[in-house]
Formats: C-alpha cells, sequence, structure tokens
C-alpha cells in the first residue's frame, strides 16, 4: 500500500499538473491580443480587431477553467501539507496573498471590460484592459514564482522557536521576493508561457489554412504569433543557460543529477543516455567537457558531483535526467521549427508548404509537454527536500491524514479535472468550429 507522503505528492502532482495547461496559454494569448489591438488602434484595419475579438474568447475560456483549477491546491497546504504549512507559512503565503490582491484581482477586473466592453468603452479604453489583463497574468506569474522559488532558493528569513514550535519567519521581504533563483526561473517560466500561447494560435491558424476558411484571418493570425514565438524559442536559451548557473551555484546535487554526474571532475553534456546509479555512469551519447564550458566557460574546470552530498539527499536520478533532457530536446525543436517557418514565411512558400502547417496544428501539445517536463525536473531535482537545506519532504506531510483519505480525494480531483478539460477541449473546438466574426463587407 501506497505511504500517505507519496500519495499526496501524487496528488499535489497531479492538481498542479492539470492547472499548470491553463495560465501558460493565458499569459502569452494576452501578449498576443496586445499587439493585435495596439495594431488596430494604430491602422484602423477591422481585421485586427477581429482578431483581438476571437483571441479574447479564447483566452477568456482558458482564464475561467485555470481559476477553477487553480483553487484546490491552496486547499491541500492545509490538508495534506499541514506540518510545511505551520513551518514555513508566515513566508509562502505572502507571495501568494499578493498574487491575489495585485495579480488576480487587477486581472479579473479588467477581463470584464475586455470581453463586454467593446461597444460600451472607448477603443483606448479598451486597449488599456487589455494590457492591464496581460499585466494582470505576468504579476500572477511572478508571484507564484516568487513563492515557488524560495522553496528552491530560501533567503530573508530565520527560524524561531516558540513554545517548542519552530517556525520560519520573514526578517528581509524583498530579500525573499527576489532570492536568488526568482528572476532566472521567471524569465525561463514567462518565455515557456509565451511559447505556449503562440503555438496555440499558429496550431489553430494553421488548421484554419488547411481548411481553407478564415485565410485572411489565419495567416495574419499566424505571422503575430510566430515571431513571437521565434523570440521565446531562443529567448529560452539564455534564460535556460542563466537558470543552470544558479542551480549551480545553490543547489549543485540538481546540477549533477540532470547530467548523472557523480565525482567532482570536469564534466560532460550529455544529448540523452541512461543513468545506471549502480555502476555511477551515464550510458549515452556526450559532448565532452561542455556542462564544464557551460557553467565556467571553461571545459577543464570541475563540476560538483553527486558523490560530495549524502546519498539520502540525492533526488532520483533517473527521473530528473530524463526529464530534464527531453525538455531541452524540445526546446531545441522549437527553435528549428519556428526559424524554419520564419525562412519559408521570408521566401513566401510559409503557408504554401502544407506539410508543415499539418504539423503545426498537433504542435500546440509540445510547449504543455515541455512544461511539465521542466516543472517535474526542476521539483523531482529539489527532493529530498520541500524548502531547500531546510525542511525534508518527508517532514512536511500532515501527521493525521491516513492513505485512505488520501487516495479518495486524489480520485475525485482526478475525475473533477478531466471533466473540466474534456470540457474545455469541448468549448474550445466549438469556438474554433465558429470561427472569427466575419468582417463588414465594405463597397
Amino acid at each position: 500500500m501506497l505511504e500517505a507522503e507519496l500519495l499526496a505528492r501524487i496528488q499535489f502532482g497531479v492538481t498542479i499538473g492539470f492547472h499548470y495547461l491553463y495560465p501558460p496559454m493565458s499569459i502569452g494569448l494576452a501578449l498576443i491580443m496586445v499587439f493585435m489591438e495596439w495594431r488596430f488602434l494604430r491602422t484602423k484595419n477591422p481585421l485586427f480587431e477581429q482578431m483581438t475579438k476571437f483571441w479574447t474568447k479564447v483566452f477568456g475560456l482558458t482564464f475561467a477553467v485555470g481559476v477553477a483549477t487553480g483553487i484546490v491546491m491552496e486547499f491541500e497546504f492545509g490538508t495534506n501539507w499541514a506540518t510545511y504549512s505551520r513551518y514555513v507559512g508566515d513566508i509562502f503565503g505572502s507571495p501568494l496573498a499578493a498574487e491575489a490582491l495585485f495579480a488576480f484581482f487587477l486581472e479579473s477586473v479588467f477581463l470584464g471590460v475586455l470581453i463586454f466592453g467593446w461597444n460600451k468603452v472607448s477603443p483606448k479604453v479598451h486597449f488599456f484592459s487589455t494590457l492591464m489583463v496581460a499585466l494582470g497574468s505576468t504579476l500572477s506569474a511572478f508571484w507564484i514564482l516568487v513563492a515557488n522559488s524560495w522553496m528552491h532558493t530560501p533567503a530573508g528569513f530565520e527560524l524561531i522557536t516558540e513554545n517548542g514550535v519552530t517556525r520560519a519567519v520573514i526578517t528581509d521581504f524583498w530579500a525573499m521576493v527576489f532570492n536568488p533563483s526568482t528572476i532566472d526561473r521567471l524569465t525561463h517560466t514567462l518565455s515557456a508561457a509565451w511559447l505556449t500561447g503562440a503555438f496555440l494560435v499558429m496550431s489553430i491558424s494553421a488548421w484554419y489554412i488547411l481548411k481553407k476558411r478564415h485565410i485572411e484571418f489565419a495567416k495574419s493570425s499566424f505571422k503575430i504569433a510566430l515571431f513571437l514565438a521565434v523570440f521565446a524559442s531562443l529567448f529560452q536559451l539564455f534564460t535556460g543557460h542563466n537558470s543552470a548557473i544558479g542551480v549551480t551555484k545553490h543547489q549543485p546535487t540538481k546540477l549533477a543529477a540532470f547530467e548523472g554526474h557523480f565525482n567532482t571532475e570536469p564534466a560532460d553534456l550529455y544529448l540523452f543516455g541512461w543513468v545506471n546509479k549502480e555502476e555511477q555512469k551515464v550510458h549515452g551519447i556526450a559532448i565532452p567537457g561542455m556542462l564544464s564550458y557551460m557553467v565556467h566557460f571553461d571545459g577543464s574546470q570541475p563540476v560538483t558531483g553527486l558523490n560530495e552530498f549524502p546519498e539520502d539527499e540525492w533526488p532520483p536520478l533517473q527521473a530528473t535526467f530524463q526529464t530534464y533532457h527531453l525538455m531541452v530536446a524540445i526546446g531545441m525543436l522549437f527553435i528549428g521549427l519556428t526559424l524554419l517557418s520564419l525562412f519559408l514565411l521570408y521566401r513566401k512558400k510559409l503557408f504554401d508548404t502544407k506539410w508543415l502547417l499539418a504539423a503545426f496544428v498537433p504542435a500546440f501539445l509540445l510547449p504543455h509537454l515541455a512544461n511539465m517536463l521542466g516543472w517535474c525536473s526542476a521539483e523531482i531535482g529539489r527532493q529530498p527536500w520541500v524548502v531547500q537545506g531546510v525542511l525534508k519532504t518527508s517532514d512536511a506531510i500532515s501527521k493525521v491524514v491516513s492513505p485512505g483519505q488520501i487516495w479518495f480525494s486524489l480520485i475525485l480531483f482526478t475525475l473533477i479535472y478531466t471533466i473540466l478539460l474534456v470540457l474545455f477541449v469541448y468549448l474550445l473546438l466549438k469556438k474554433i468550429k465558429d470561427g472569427p466574426e466575419e468582417l463588414p463587407i465594405t463597397n
């Protein structure tokens, strides 16, 4: 029978896995909508208004389901992770409260104007609402990542003991907010969200082009999303590299697990492989010294290996290694796919290349897969710590919750989330089938 700790981790993984499908789409779509509506204000071309209205409908659906799937997570901190909540709740709760006060309310209030205010407010006021919705979605990501980043690189706090109970309290709020990994994780996550929104737009647009429907709308939408996708895919290289350097400094066991690196010596960079823990080696293809070069800009410099740490503080090696390398592989695929598309667009051949358009239709799944893999590699790679160097996952679990209780809620929430996902897909397909509003006929 599975233990309560593992079940609670599975339940939280399922919960956040379902929820994390939606915020990246919202963040990426919001940025695209801002550009489209700005173009409408500048050119007065009704095509850009048509585009903004259609993608706003998709955004509204995504936002609604994202909110519905995110509520449960905060309750799980109190039910399954009560010890964690008591221990670091004073710190962890602060960015979550800020997210609700400064981001969610901002996004929610102006979303009403964005969706229902087309004929009720001036174009400039409506555009301001679109800007505020985009800002709110980005601020929401910021505060959530502050909370999560603090768990990886805790800062600005101290441990105090009162009446025999130890807990963490904030000593420097801004040091907690801008802890050593906040900016690196924020930029990497935002670029991933931009890719997610861009690929959704390109997927739907490619389908319209292949079906010979709404051609002008689809081509314009595709081009706008493509430019964002090219920038975001290349920006991912930069943000990913910075994040890896930060991991080297603050979570060396995680970096070593990413590459299956056991001894402190110059390290290779594996393209793919399989970690053999017993032999303490990786069977695969690697670029000699490349990890050392990427971290130290010197291929002969040593990288800290797993053997420098107690084995009970190693993360699960195979899961960390494989999820990390699959994420990187998909990231490189993004670069190749978007640059090829940009080249064909420059040669005026993109929309005649049917096989590439057909590939873009299911390609909207790739950013979601990369997001999940990246999240898994980051969170599994932090184990056995729930707060790095401060609190272990095994000590954070609620002491009175039984495996049976967690099984019940796990099955129940998985069923509910599955129904919500099916409903989301059904409504999204219906909106795609209905298509954008037709442009007024001009003489």
